[in-house]
Parts: C-alpha cells; sequence; structure tokens
C-alpha cells in the first residue's frame, strides 16, 4: 500500500481511531448494560473503513 497520498493517511488515521473507540466501548463495563453507543461506535468505524477503502479505489498514488 502506498501511503504517499495525505487523503490515504488521513482517512487511515480516521478509521484507526473510530476502530479504537469501538474497541474501547465493547471492553468497557457498561456494555453489558447498554449495547447502543458500541453500536454507535461501529457504524462509525465502518462509515471511516468505507471512506478510506472508496478512496483507495481511485486513489492515483494507489494505481502506481
Amino acid at each position: 500500500m502506498a501511503m504517499d497520498c495525505p487523503i490515504c493517511k488521513d482517512l487511515e488515521r480516521a478509521f484507526e481511531a473510530r476502530r479504537s473507540n469501538y474497541i474501547a466501548a465493547r471492553s468497557a463495563a457498561y456494555y453489558r448494560v447498554s449495547t447502543e453507543l458500541a453500536a454507535y461506535k461501529n457504524v462509525e468505524m465502518e462509515r471511516a473503513r468505507s471512506d478510506f477503502e472508496e478512496h483507495q479505489s481511485v486513489c492515483v498514488f494507489e494505481q502506481e
């Protein structure tokens, strides 16, 4: 994966941050009581993953 593209770098960082937030929400003690926050974090993580993958499919740096 060519990471010369600043957009790729930003999108990957956003995905990793949201993935960390989701993992933290899943492992929190309150998760057993309310799964709504973890579900929200999961949706946000998947949106970030989708944005990253979508950009990679058209990124000129990835095509090299």
